[in-house]
């Protein structure tokens, strides 16, 4: 019996926030309306009522959460019996300056809102506008005495690192880290599965009905760890060079780690008994089994391009996957 399943294919949850923009869809073929607030399309998410569903395929119709419920040892292999699925990746439109923010660790988190995990994330910069930045970690020295008196003076920026970004930058942000986006980027985030978010400061600016929106001082005065000084982008680690696809590991961390593949060939990819999600940041991903799997072809062609989010299960079997010229993909999974 063939117990294998090909890998799969969500449909997008788009969010609209004030700070968002219209290139979810120009740029990445996102089904956006005619608005211009379109911040984050979530590919990947089994996070209480956010849910993704299956676009295709044997599965199609079935949520995320149910899949892992119900199918834990085709999903998930080796991690099968985790209640949820722990990461929540997602493209962000950052077509205006996010408010300042920090996440939460493990810990924390609980505190704050029932059964929640911790939030440190990653971002690999898609594309930035000319002079695009990013706010990441304190400047040196700054404690929580200096922070609470930049808030009182309304000097929050003077306390932020400001990091120019460029496109292919991988920017590691771990809980308790003082971060924002600034406008003019479009990235990919992978995440563990929270959505807790203190709001530190939002620029001194109105929401959308004309009135400045919550902030969480003490809540964000408490997470943020006074350790993390400036960040600064990763500095890749190449782990080999395949038939002509440069792999290398970006991330690495307890909950995810982040593994790009750029370049143009073929490579075999093994049955390892996890799951792992891939994110296509530029070009065409192509599958097929490889020359031990039960089966020659998968029943839906599964071609992946530029923004799009593919979850590959434990169950897929030894897979060739060719990579059409000037292809970029990101692997997100966890050990």
């Amino acid at each position: 019996m063939n117990t294998s399943i090909e890998p799969l294919r969500f449909t997008p949850l788009l969010k609209r926030i004030r700070w968002g923009g219209r290139r979810l869809g120009t740029r990445l073929g996102k089904p956006i309306g005619p608005e211009s607030d379109y911040a984050e399309s979530w590919e990947i998410v089994d996070h209480g009522a956010d849910q993704s569903v299956v676009a295709d395929g044997p599965w199609k119709g079935r949520s995320l959460g149910e899949l892992v419920l119900e199918e834990p040892n085709r999903l998930l292999g080796r991690h099968a019996g985790l209640s949820t699925f722990p990461l929540l990746v997602k493209f962000l439109d950052a077509n205006d300056r996010l408010s300042v923010q920090v996440h939460p660790n493990d810990e924390q988190a609980p505190r704050y809102v029932a059964g929640e995990r911790g939030k440190t994330e990653a971002w690999i910069i898609m594309e930035a506008d000319p002079g695009s930045c990013v706010f990441a970690g304190l400047k040196p020295g700054v404690d929580r005495k200096e922070m609470e008196r930049a808030i009182q003076v309304g000097e929050v920026e003077e306390c932020l690192h400001r990091l120019p970004v460029r496109v292919g930058d991988c920017v590691f942000i771990p809980a308790g880290t003082v971060h924002a986006l600034g406008e003019g980027v479009l990235l990919a985030e992978v995440q563990q599965s929270s959505d807790v978010t203190f709001r530190l400061f939002d620029w001194n600016r109105p929401g959308t009905d004309g009135k400045p929106r919550p902030l969480h001082i003490e809540q964000s005065l408490e997470c943020i760890d006074y350790s993390r000084g400036p960040v600064s982008a990763a500095v890749p680690i190449v782990e080999r060079t395949d038939r002509g696809v440069r792999i290398e590991r970006l991330a690495s961390c307890p909950y995810f780690t982040l593994r790009r593949y750029e370049g143009s060939g073929e490579i075999t990819r093994a049955a390892e008994n996890r799951c792992a999600v891939w994110i296509v940041l530029d070009g065409e991903v192509r599958w097929t089994r490889g020359p031990a799997a039960e089966s020659t072809s998968f029943s839906i062609p599964p071609a992946a391009t530029r923004g799009e989010t593919l979850l590959l299960p434990a169950a897929a079997t030894e897979t060739r996957v060719t990579f059409a010229p000037d292809t970029q993909v990101v692997e997100a999974f966890w050990e």
